[in-house]
Parts: structure tokens; C-alpha cells; sequence
């Protein structure tokens, strides 16, 4: 059932601002005021897309384009029985899908495996292991990973289990708790675990939790978007559930406001991104990723806006609501000015001049001209465009990261107009980005003596391989969530047609090496599980688009884009 659309919650906790308020009218809000009265949460899933976009949809999502299949698309965000369905199960249970598909024949191996990987403490399902590979050395695949598990988590909330997502909120949060040192150094009081496992004691027939907060991990790195992950999967509990219960917890607020006090912390930074270690996050080992990385950016922009959604407008939260709006409206222009990149702006920056000095420098990062790689000029077509990966002083990351412009899409980081000309990007370059396995971590590989200068020689990360330009099936899912977004879902199921050439024969692997993807990892486990639950997410979005709603957040139509459109847009 859904909920009545509304500003203010009957528990007068948590202000909805989800797409009731641009991020613009938020920092005109009398935040006092709305302490004086209650506020309803509104959960109902909103348009994610313009009309086009979803008579489009509706086109693309029909075999025979029928007048009954584009009338339901178009009617998936009007009908109450399409915003919130916690007990209709999709592609699994049910004889036929809702756009008259029958449902792949892989998609219940999938489900078969996702719960194979299950993970129990005192008999409640509370996450699922990396990999259920048997053939290979353990090492942390047995594990429970915060990052790993959203997509199960997802898949689970999309197949109407939400116990399992809830059992994992509660118990990384009490793992949060745990006081973490690595090398006797304290880590923040906010720091998430990077994963955990479940120690059985058969002599005292007791299980007790384990947590890796990176004293274990390759590198000793502290896990940085561990806590970002955790805040978008509870939004993404409370917006499928429509139960604001959990979030509301106290145990639940005072996690957020942990994570953001690391994360929001004054130092000496000027800039409004957030400055971290190399190896912390995806990319978990030494890629050259530190600094301000795209992926690290996205997340933090992302979980900033749906802790606004989540926090309650007590003493606490409050002053958290507005240090969040300060912030999202820094991040939003430093980002969409200067990580951007199209054609025009690598015209600009080819004719950069340096040593500029005062507030009228163009060049403000001292870019030098020569250090433009050879290959973003072949790359970069007329139309199109992304955010690049890193930006500091005299230094400018050119390369493409899958996961961060996806992020910056669905949590509308990027405007719509750099939204579209990142889905223009990803066709033009379909071979590079995609090829025989989709898709590419990041773009292009890194070889030679960069290589070794960069990865430490490293021998997981050679050219085309693990996270130097390898391909991972996990993020179809991030993919599929962003066509949707932008109404091009025929790139999503080009993607997933040729996931399910190979991906069920090859035994679910974690990635593929090669310049397209066609061979199975060197080191790539197999029966990965969220390759598999990527998969069943990038399907069940698909079948039924209104799940975008749990995982994507609204364009803030109302603030002005930092940067004017582009010759990629007028040509």
C-alpha cells in the first residue's frame, strides 16, 4: 500500500526531502521551524524520468510493442500496486514476468546461488559470503563485505525479503561500534567494517562475529566507502519497505551521524571533495585512485543526500542537515566544474596556460598542457562525455571509472543534460567500455613502466586484468539503474544479452581479463556472488523499472548546473 503523499511524518521525525525540495529550496528552509511540528515520510517512488523517456520505455520493453504492455510502463509510478510490493516476488514465484517476458532460464541458478551464499548468525540470514568458489584458497572470500552485499541486498529487497537487509543493517552497525585499531593506531569512531564472518565455537556451541575494519586487508587500508554503502542500503531499505522504522532508531542515527563526522570533518583541505587513501574502496588495491577519486566522490554525494532524507530533525540531526546542505551544494559545483570532461573542455584544457595565479586563473589546478595523455583524444567523441577519475593540484586522472559516473547519475550528481552525454559516451565507446563482457572497472589499462611506477608491479593488477582495466559483471546492475534513469534501457539489455552468453557457462566468475573482456580472469574466483547478484538486479529492474525508486535519487531541476551546455549538445 502506499503511503499519503505528504511533507511531514506521524512519528515527526524524519523531513522527506527527497524530491519535494531541490537542494536549492533546502538551503532556504527555517530548519528551526520544522522542529515545532511533526513530519510524515512520504515513500512513494517518484518519476525518475520525463513522459518521453517512459513512452520509450514502454516501446523498448515490449516484444511486440503492445498497447496493454505500454500502457502498464506507462502507468508504473500512478497505480498504488506499483509502489510498494514487499510480498510480489519478481522473476522468481511468479508463472510469468509483469512485461509478459518468461524469465531467463539463468535467473534461477542465480537465485540458487545468491542463497548458497547465505550467511547465518544465531539462525537469522545476516549477509552473504563473497564467493562460494571451493576450488580456490579462501582467503577473505568467505567473508562478508559491506560493499559486496548491497547488491544482494538489493536483489533480496526487490524479491520482497527484506528480513535479510535489515539483519545486516543492525549487526554492521553494532560492528561499528567495536573500538578498531590497526598497528596500535585508533580509527575513527564512524568507520565501518570492510567486511565480516561468522566464527562457529562447536565445543561451546556458541557463534560470535569477526569484523576487518583493513587490519587484515591487502594494503591496511580502512575501507573508506564502507559507511556510504551502509547509509544507501538503509535508504534503500526504508524507500522499498516504506517502513521509516529502522532509520529511526537510535542506535541507526547515531551510526549515520558517526560516519558523517568522519566524513565532514574540518582540516585544511580547500576542497569540498573528500581526500582519501589509495586501495579504499572497489579498487582496493594501489591503482593511482588516491587523492579525490571519482568513485569516493559519487558515493559521498550520494550518501550525503539520502542521510538529509534519513536523519531526524532532532538537536543532533539538525546541525547534521545543515552541514550536508552546505556541503552538497559545494560538492555538486566542484564537481560538475571540474571533473567534467567533453570536448570542449579537453579543447580548453589542450590550450591551458600555466603558472596563472589570483582568482581570475582559468587554469586554477596548474594542469600542465603536456600531460594530457595520447589516448583520451581518440577516446573522447563529438557528443558525449564523463567525469574524469581524480583531480589535485597539477595532476588530472583522465581515465574512465564505471562505477562512479553510474553513481553520479542515479544519485543525479550529474545534471541531466551530463547524464545523457555519459550514456552518449558509453554507445560511442561501446566496444572499449563493454566489448565481450561487460564492463570495464576503469578505462583504458595502465602498462609498462606506468605500471610498475604506479601499481608497485603489481602481479594481480597487469594490464586488462582485475582492476587495471578488467571487466566485471557486477556492475550491470549500475548500468541497467542508469539507462533507466535516463530512459535508454536498450543499452542495459545489450549488456545483459551478452552477460548471459557466457556468464552461468563460466561459473559466475568475479571478472574478465582481455582488452574485451573474453577471458576469465587469472585470479578470478568463481561462483562470485555479486556477480550473480548483480545480474539478478540488473533483471528485475528491467521487468519492473519502478524499483529505480529505492536506488535512485531525483534531478534537482531547480539548481542551475555549474557549467553551461557544451558543443557536445549543440552539434
Amino acid at each position: 500500500m502506499s503511503i499519503p503523499n505528504s511533507d511531514m511524518s506521524q512519528n515527526g521525525n524524519i523531513r522527506h526531502i527527497d524530491s519535494l525540495c531541490s537542494v536549492a529550496e533546502i538551503e532556504e528552509i527555517d530548519f528551526s521551524k520544522l522542529l515545532d511540528r511533526p513530519s510524515l515520510l512520504n515513500m512513494e517512488r517518484k518519476r525518475s524520468f520525463d513522459e518521453r523517456s517512459l513512452s520509450e520505455l514502454s516501446v523498448a520493453l515490449s516484444p511486440r510493442h503492445s498497447s496493454r504492455n505500454a500502457d502498464i510502463s506507462s502507468r508504473f509510478f500512478d497505480h498504488p500496486e506499483y509502489v510498494f510490493s514487499p510480498s510480489r516476488r519478481s522473476l522468481i514465484g511468479t508463472p510469468r514476468s509483469l512485461t509478459g517476458f518468461e524469465p531467463h532460464p539463468m535467473v534461477a541458478e542465480a537465485w540458487e546461488t545468491l542463497r548458497r551464499s547465505l550467511v547465518f548468525f544465531r539462525g537469522q540470514p545476516v549477509g552473504t559470503i563473497a564467493a562460494t568458489d571451493t576450488s580456490e584458497e579462501k582467503l577473505n572470500y568467505d567473508q562478508v563485505f559491506v560493499r559486496d552485499f548491497v547488491p544482494s541486498g538489493l536483489a533480496f529487497l526487490m524479491n520482497g525479503e527484506p528480513e535479510i537487509v535489515k539483519n545486516f543493517i543492525l549487526k554492521t552497525l553494532r560492528l561499528q561500534s567495536w573500538e578498531k585499531k590497526i598497528d596500535r593506531f585508533q580509527l575513527g569512531e564512524g568507520v565501518m567494517p570492510a567486511s565480516f564472518k561468522v566464527l562457529h565455537d562447536p565445543v561451546r556451541n556458541s557463534e560470535t562475529l569477526i569484523a576487518d575494519f583493513g587490519e587484515s586487508a591487502i594494503g591496511r587500508v580502512a575501507p573508506v566507502d564502507s559507511g556510504f554503502w551502509w547509509i544507501i542500503l538503509l535508504r534503500a531499505y526504508t524507500k522499498s519497505t516504506g517502513d521509516s522504522s529502522l532509520a529511526e532508531l537510535p542506535e541507526c542515527q547515531k551510526g549515520m551521524r558517526l560516519i558523517l563526522s568522519l566524513c565532514l570533518s574540518e582540516g585544511f583541505d580547500t576542497f569540498p571533495t573528500l581526500l582519501c587513501a589509495d586501495g579504499c574502496c572497489m579498487i582496493d588495491r594501489r591503482m593511482g585512485v588516491y587523492g579525490y577519486p571519482i568513485e569516493i566522490q559519487a558515493l559521498f554525494f550520494m550518501a550525503l543526500r539520502c542521510a538529509l532524507l534519513l536523519l531526524k530533525h532532532d538537536d543532533e540531526g539538525k546541525e547534521f542537515v545543515e552541514r550536508i546542505v552546505k556541503r552538497l551544494h559545494a560538492l555538486s559545483y566542484h564537481m560538475r566544474s571540474y571533473f567534467w570532461l567533453d570536448f570542449k573542455q579537453l579543447n580548453d584544457i589542450y590550450r591551458y596556460k600555466t603558472e596563472e595565479y589570483s582568482h581570475t586563473a582559468v587554469n586554477k589546478f596548474n594542469v600542465i598542457p603536456d600531460s594530457l595523455p595520447e589516448w583520451v583524444f581518440d577516446f573522447m567523441p563529438t557528443r558525449g562525455g564523463y567525469f574524469i577519475g581524480n583531480i589535485s593540484p597539477a595532476r588530472m586522472d583522465f581515465r574512465w571509472f564505471c562505477l562512479g559516473n553510474c553513481i553520479a547519475i542515479l544519485s543525479s550528481l550529474a545534471t541531466p543534460e551530463q547524464s545523457m552525454a555519459i550514456m552518449d559516451l558509453i554507445e560511442s565507446r561501446w566496444e572499449e567500455l563493454a566489448g565481450e563482457m561487460p564492463l570495464k572497472v576503469c578505462y583504458p589499462a595502465i602498462e609498462s613502466h606506468e605500471w610498475r611506477i604506479v601499481t608497485g608491479c603489481d602481479p594481480k593488477n597487469t594490464r586488462w586484468s582485475y582492476h587495471n582495466g578488467g571487466s566485471w559483471p557486477v556492475l550491470l546492475w549500475l548500468l541497467t539503474a542508469a539507462c533507466i534513469k535516463t530512459g535508454r534501457p536498450q543499452i542495459a539489455r545489450r549488456a545483459i544479452e551478452l552477460a548471459e552468453s557466457r556468464l552461468l557457462k563460466d561459473n559466475w566468475p568475479e571478472y574478465y581479463d582481455g582488452k574485451l573482456g573474453r577471458y576469465i580472469g587469472k585470479q578470478a574466483r568463481k561462483f562470485q556472488t555479486w556477480s550473480v547478484a548483480g545480474y539478478l538486479v540488473a533483471k528485475m529492474l528491467l521487468e519492473d523499472p519502478s524499483h529505480l525508486g529505492m536506488i535512485a535519487l531525483e534531478e534537482d531541476k531547480q539548481m542551475k548546473p555549474a557549467m553551461k551546455r557544451s558543443n557536445s549538445w549543440t552539434c
